[in-house]
This record gives structure tokens, sequence and C-alpha cells, in this order.
């Protein structure tokens, strides 16, 4: 007897890889259109709140570099999944608390949400101390929300210094999330201009509604989670792919 429900799992798997194919085939076409290469922007598969079954289908797709909000849930799912494909990268997108540090350093191979001089100061010293640190971007709250992590722009040159010189962390690039009810493009100009002045060339900036315009406007990392596996539960929005809000203070 045919198993129940198969049908409905492997029409899911197909829809994933074709929304796969269109996301990349965009994201090569902006590239393209913006006078880089095909190859120049990297997509992020943003995977939070999705299931291994779920994560098998993209990474039978070919997908190897996917972003996760939390690091209880992705070490849950990934080190199982890393296991069975070889070559994932594991970015973290979402806020980090610093008694996590040791076990995101253990599972990502990126974190995207260095904010604070505290949690600076516990990633060096795990890093001391595992002899192993991922890579870093900043993240910049470009629309100074206080319900959004990051740090604000006039303290990132400042606090990007501090990182390097006084931490000695590797990092790497800036990411933003924009305020959802705002024009996405000085968000990202803006943070293109903050990674100049820095000497810093991995931009990640743009969702599921706007990751065009961030590649037009020079990212180098793109975030995409509903444009591939659908909607989430919640409402619809340029947004649905944003971390959620930090959960320590920052300092």
């Amino acid at each position: 007897m045919e198993e129940q429900g198969q049908p409905g799992a492997d029409d899911r798997a197909q829809a994933i890889g074709a929304n796969l194919a269109q996301v990349r085939s965009r994201i090569a076409r902006s590239a393209l259109d913006s006078g880089r290469s095909a190859d120049a922007v990297q997509l992020v598969c943003v995977s939070k709140g999705q299931d291994a079954e779920t994560l098998k289908a993209a990474l039978q797709a070919g997908e190897r570099v996917f972003g996760e909000n939390r690091v209880q849930e992705a070490a849950s799912k990934w080190p199982a999944l890393k296991e069975a494909f070889a070559g994932v990268e594991l970015h973290l997108i979402g806020p980090l608390q610093t008694n996590k540090v040791r076990e995101a350093i253990a599972l990502f191979d990126v974190i995207e949400t260095l904010d604070r001089p505290r949690l600076a100061e516990a990633l060096a010293r795990e890093g001391r101390s595992s002899g192993r640190l991922p890579s870093l971007f900043v993240q910049v709250n470009t629309g100074r929300e206080p319900q959004k992590a990051g740090v604000l722009p006039e303290e990132a040159d400042a606090f990007i210094s501090f990182c390097r010189n006084d931490c000695g962390l590797p990092v790497v690039g800036l990411m933003c999330i924009p305020p959802v009810d705002e024009q996405a493009s000085p968000h990202f100009a803006l943070l293109a201009q903050i990674a100049r002045r820095n000497s810093l060339e991995k931009l990640s900036m743009g969702m599921s509604a706007d990751y065009d315009l961030g590649i037009q406007l020079g990212a180098t990392h793109v975030r995409v989670g509903s444009a591939i596996f659908g909607p989430r539960a919640q409402a619809a929005s340029r947004h649905d792919d944003e971390p959620h809000a930090p959960t320590e203070p920052r300092k």
C-alpha cells in the first residue's frame, strides 16, 4: 500500500527545489545588472522554523549555506544534517546571548549578529580557549529601533575598531535589517558607506521581498527564507526572514 502523505512531501520537495532555482536565477540576474559577476552574491537560505525533512529537500537541491535564528534550534537539527551532507556553511542570523557563545562557536561557521562589547569580549575569550572563531559580521541598527539588536550607525566605526583591535576578532562584514515601514534603500546605502569607511568587503542585506535592491546597493549576502519555503504562520511581510528581538542589554 502506498504510504499516506508521501505525494504531499514529494510535492513540497519539488516546490522547494523550484523556488531555490528561481531565487538563484534572480540573484544572478541582479548581480549582472549591477555590474558584478553572476556568482558575486551568496544566498543564505533562512531555515529557522523548518524541520529536518524540509531542509533535506533544500540540501538535495544543492543548497549549502543556511541561516538560523536560534542556537538551540540549530543544535537540534544541524549536527546530523552536516554529517549527511558535506560542505554545509551555517550562519547565525539571530541575536546571540553571551551564555550561548561556546555552543555558537562550535556550531556556526559565520555569526552575523555581533552587536555589543560584552558579546565581542565573550567571543574573543571563547575563541582563545577553543582555538576556533567563526567569521563575524557586525549588525548595525540602521533604523535606530529600540526593539532591534545592532550597534547604532554613529557608534559603528568605534565598535568595529574595538572588535578588531582590542578583541582581535575576525570581522569581515556588516549586516542590517531595515525598519518594516520604511524604504530599505537608504538603510542599505548607509550600511555600504560604513563598510567602505572600515574597509569591509562583505554586506549581508536584503531578504525575500527586497534582496534585488540589496544586491543593487552592494550586498554580497542575501538572507532569503519565505521565497524558498513559503510564508511562515505569521502575517507575511518583507520581514518574514527577520530575526527576533535582542534578549540581552546592549553593553
